[in-house]
């Protein structure tokens, strides 16, 4: 695989003790934190690696070490978003990408594609395009099969493990975004954004906790705007079932230099925020029995 630089995700299985049983009903997930760039993927960048780094959710993977410390289990991913957007659909094909792309090819187009920000991304803002040539369907297909589907499937395989064991789980997609420039109602800015694909993927009391979590923190939070989240809670979230999953984007200026490069004074302050939030969303998800009844979101409704 010369897109790939070393493993795929790592998988952190935690130790058990969160939630009182062999795995808690919590589960971590950091999809766009790989930052090792293969020598084959740096030939064919048309940027320096210092460009690729603005696909990146810099550092996200150091936001859950307390997590980690706590027992939570996550998978981390280390292929680079660069190489395979693991939170896409797999069918948001770049055609022009594909040298000999397959005529029947069932694939979409979305305005994130159209961004160059697709399965496969071939521009950023300011930077134009990043790669010299297109790559082969075989290469493509290898980078979805063993990288994308890999990945979900592995963190598949841990979400069944946790509802094995408890009625009503969540997954926390652990995201990191650019400072916001465009101002709330209120006129602040938000630092966090709480994304449940407006309801479809949460109970709206899981991500009113989160956000509350935010706040308690001194910061400010926001709901789905201006991300509501994407493939990873399209894929895993369904609350009906009582599989909830909510997408965390946190701004880097929180917890990153002011290079927004290397770590910064403030992730530890972040570290403690997410510890915050999983016991908080732990209580609150063990409390809570899978019904036949329940408030269109799965979660189950108070007597009238």
């Amino acid at each position: 695989m010369p897109w790939a630089c070393g493993p795929i995700y790592a998988f952190h299985p935690g130790n058990g003790r969160v939630g009182g049983q062999n795995m808690g009903p919590v589960m971590i997930s950091v999809p766009h934190a790989g930052r090792a760039y293969s020598a084959a993927m740096a030939d064919r960048s048309r940027v320096p690696p210092e460009r690729l780094m603005k696909l990146e959710d810099r550092y996200a993977d150091r936001l859950i070490a307390g997590l980690l410390e706590c027992g939570y289990p996550a998978l981390v991913a280390h292929l680079p978003r660069a190489v395979i957007d693991l939170n896409r659909d797999p069918r948001d094909i770049d055609p022009k990408m594909i040298a000999d792309i397959p005529r029947h090819l069932p694939i979409i187009q979305t305005a994130k594609q159209r961004a160059g920000l697709g399965l496969f991304p071939r521009s950023l803002p300011r930077y134009g395009g990043l790669w010299r040539g297109a790559m082969s369907w075989a290469e493509a297909e290898g980078r979805i099969k063993l990288g994308h589907e890999a990945y979900h499937q592995r963190l598949a395989e841990a979400l069944n493990h946790c509802a094995a064991y408890h009625d009503q789980i969540i997954l926390m997609d652990v995201h990191s975004m650019p400072p916001l420039a465009t101002m709330q109602g209120d006129g602040k800015r938000a630092d966090v954004v709480v994304g449940d694909l407006y309801g479809a993927s949460a109970s709206s009391r899981l991500s009113e906790i989160a956000l509350n979590v935010v706040k308690a923190h001194g910061l400010v939070g926001a709901l789905n705007q201006p991300y509501p989240g994407s493939y990873v809670l399209e894929r895993h979230g369904r609350p009906l079932n009582g599989r909830h999953a909510i997408q965390l984007e946190i701004s880097r200026d929180l917890y990153l230099d002011d290079s927004l490069a290397e770590p910064g004074e403030g992730m530890a302050a972040m570290q403690v925020l997410l510890v915050d939030m999983a016991e908080q969303l732990t209580r609150a998800v063990s409390r809570e029995p899978r019904t036949s009844r329940d408030d269109g979101h799965g979660w189950a409704c108070a007597a009238e």
